[in-house]
């Protein structure tokens, strides 16, 4: 399907039962939720999405049940962090083979490629693939800069056309704008940086307590655009403690305790990841259960 770079474009968890296995009536349930919340596509297999550790059948069998269940309503976008140029074109074309709508893909992993390896991978995979990709930057967490310069090496490679801002550096997204005009969408990456890159003109956020929390998501992403500053502030207020626990390394376990606790998701989590006890547990429900007490009106 053609779509455009612009809106809330959840990255999914991926709920697991107790068994281990991928449980598809909670994902049916939170993909539900994030529908009736208006987004405007999903992403699948990302960082929240526990894309290290889920397979390649999981994949699959995600994106597939995506796309049946939608229907052509949403974008399905499938994440691609793969460790090697070879790996990462496989599952590109697995993505094209599936069925999905595009692409979000993370320089190689585990290795630090420099600009010239990082732009020859992204050209590789998207020389690969007739599909739409987002390129996600993420140097904090995944040590690789594909800033703003680098970009002009990828203008025609005409199916790069996003990029997911994820260096916490907001004025990277001036710098685009400023570079490449409207040539590739921005979506901001950081939960806590969202409204402020939207109200800088980024095209969209690629949101991570959208997945327990997706009317408010939607709620401040409408509001910014409309210009409604202050209702959006409002909500944006109230958010910030729950967006924090995105920018936080087990940002999976918080938000899965989080979707939990709204009722669409559960905490389960795939091992060497395991599950929230104790004060840690204690501290982050706290958080939760503030929000929800404090939930407004959207």
């Amino acid at each position: 399907m053609t779509f455009e770079w612009k809106g809330v474009f959840p990255a999914l968890l991926t709920p697991f039962t107790k068994e281990d296995e991928t449980d598809m009536v909670m994902y049916q349930k939170n993909l539900q939720a994030q529908v009736e919340a208006g987004v405007n596509g999903i992403i699948i297999g990302g960082s929240l999405g526990e894309a290290s550790t889920i397979t390649v059948e999981e994949k699959e069998k995600l994106v597939k049940f995506s796309l049946d269940y939608l229907g052509g309503k949403l974008p399905v976008i499938l994440n691609i962090a793969e460790s090697s140029t070879r790996d990462a074109i496989r599952q590109a074309a697995n993505a094209r083979k599936w069925g999905a709508d595009g692409i979000m893909l993370l320089p190689p992993m585990r290795y630090k490629s420099d600009d010239r390896e990082t732009v020859a991978y992204f050209r590789a995979v998207a020389g690969a693939v007739d599909l739409p990709i987002m390129i996600y930057n993420n140097p904090v967490d995944y040590k690789i800069d594909a800033h703003p310069e680098l970009f002009s090496q990828l203008l025609d490679c005409e199916n790069i056309t996003a990029l997911k801002e994820s260096s916490r550096d907001i004025t990277n997204l001036t710098r685009m704008k400023n570079r490449f005009g409207d040539r590739f969408k921005i979506l901001c990456g950081v939960d806590t940086l969202a409204m402020e890159e939207l109200c800088l003109g980024a095209d969209g956020w690629v949101a991570g307590l959208v997945c327990a929390f997706p009317a408010e998501t939607v709620a401040i992403y409408r509001l910014v655009k409309a210009g409604k500053i202050a209702e959006a502030t409002a909500i944006y207020r109230w958010f910030m403690p729950l967006l924090e626990l995105d920018i936080h390394p087990k940002l999976v376990q918080y938000i899965k305790l989080a979707a939990a606790q709204t009722g669409i998701g559960n905490e389960y989590v795939r091992a060497p990841r395991l599950m929230l006890e104790g004060e840690e547990r204690e501290r982050v429900l706290g958080i939760v259960r503030r929000g929800i007490a404090g939930r407004p009106v959207v």
